[in-house]
């Protein structure tokens, strides 16, 4: 009966993926298609992000050099693609080795530069460096950067090369020189690298009986603040973690407004923001790492949803992180008004594919209304349907539309 199940939920994701349905955000105008996006050179000597590399929001500490005869040495796989050129001048072979985040985000870059430039491929300078020729406590160490060029070593490129590689998910890039691009990603233990999109367990969320509730404490029947189409106020179910993780430390964005109120969350977690326009104030959900200074947000102030001001954004580390998920699709966390889903750009994508999970909430109730709500709680782990979405997303949708942090949710 499970399997039969399962197979029936699966089914409904595809249909829910290929439909397209009215807005179903809180608000007017919601689920708008974005236009694609404009392709910003990065200029010389800049990097993205705008950290230090070794730092927890760009590619993390420095592990340790890994040697051929190190135990580690097993962390790092070849990359034979041969859409990608490698310099080798060592003719050992280790600029194709490298971390399996490294290649994943290095093979996406060489169909973007294939799509950018018909006839060049993306070429590799330096990449697993075992003989000492980088500085000290360099990632190239550890097979997690990479040095590179086009094929046709046109200079004029290199700006464009570097936006792509952003796009493409490296987690720090750096025009570093007028010969070549420096990329990093993070370790593939490493946290931050596996984000998803969450909330530290203990924001608190507002229940229907007044009182407030740590988001780590939720039980499935809450029933949590969150808003309706209109943007007006309405209590919905708590449904169940789709990531939850006790332990662990993440790193997380502050968004504080100018009114004080502040939401904490993933960097790859949707966030409603305002978008003005003649009919009035407008939402579209964004990943929190997008959100600028100046820009809106949604707080709950006397039972109607007001926007806010964003006066700065800044980083903390958290231990735990939880995704909640409504009947409605979004909750208000900290008074801040948040959308339930992660990694995947478009909330009313999301919350298509989530309907087989409210359907299934729907028959239950009905069925066991009568009965005590079950206090079992959830295990860690991001939920089985949450890794057949994320599947179904690289598969169905283009890589600009998952965020590069919640790509390790459900590794290839």
């Amino acid at each position: 009966m499970l399997l039969w199940t399962r197979i029936v939920l699966v089914g409904l994701i595809c249909l829910s993926l290929v439909s397209s349905g009215m807005g179903c955000g809180p608000g007017r105008g919601y689920g708008r298609r974005r236009h694609p996006k404009k392709l910003t050179p990065l200029a010389y000597k800049q990097f993205i992000p705008n950290v230090a590399e070794k730092t927890l929001g760009a590619s993390g500490r420095y592990e340790g050099k890994i040697t051929r005869n190190s135990e580690r040495f097993k962390e790092l796989t070849p990359n034979y693609n041969t859409d990608i050129i490698f310099k080798d001048e060592e003719n050992t072979g280790a600029d194709r080795l490298m971390t399996q985040r490294c290649k994943d985000k290095l093979n996406s870059l060489a169909i973007s530069v294939m799509n950018q430039w018909p006839g060049v491929k993306l070429r590799v300078t330096e990449g697993w460096d075992e003989d000492g020729h980088h500085f000290e406590e360099s990632l190239h160490y550890e097979g997690r950067a990479v040095d590179i060029t086009t094929s046709d070593r046109d200079k004029s490129k290199y700006g464009t090369l570097s936006r792509l590689a952003v796009e493409a998910g490296f987690d720090w890039v750096y025009y570093e020189s007028k010969a070549h691009i420096h990329c990093s990603v993070k370790a593939e233990n490493s946290v931050a690298a596996k984000s998803g999109g969450c909330f530290p367990g203990s924001s608190t969320v507002s229940l229907q009986d007044g009182t407030k509730k740590a988001v780590k404490d939720l039980q499935k029947g809450d029933r949590v603040l969150a808003a309706d189409g209109e943007g007006n106020p309405i209590y919905t179910d708590f449904i169940m973690f789709i990531d939850q993780d006790s332990t662990t430390r993440r790193l997380f964005y502050v968004i504080e407004a100018d009114s004080g109120h502040k939401i904490t969350l993933t960097a790859a977690h949707l966030l409603f923001v305002g978008q003005n326009s003649t009919d009035g104030e407008r939402m579209s959900a964004v990943f929190a790492s997008q959100i600028q200074p100046g820009q809106k947000v949604f707080v709950f102030d006397a039972d109607r949803l007001e926007p806010v001001t964003v006066k700065r954004i800044y980083t903390q580390e958290h231990e735990g992180s939880f995704a909640p998920v409504t009947v409605q699709g979004n909750v208000v966390v900290d008074q801040v008004l948040a959308s339930c889903y992660a990694v995947i750009e478009d909330h009313e994508l999301a919350h298509w594919a989530l309907a087989p999970v409210r359907l299934a909430h729907w028959v239950s109730s009905l069925l066991f209304n009568s009965q005590p709500r079950a206090s079992a709680q959830q295990n860690d782990g991001v939920h089985w349907y949450s890794k057949i979405l994320y599947q179904l997303g690289t598969w169905l949708l283009d890589s600009h539309s998952i965020h590069p942090l919640g790509m390790s949710v459900c590794p290839s």
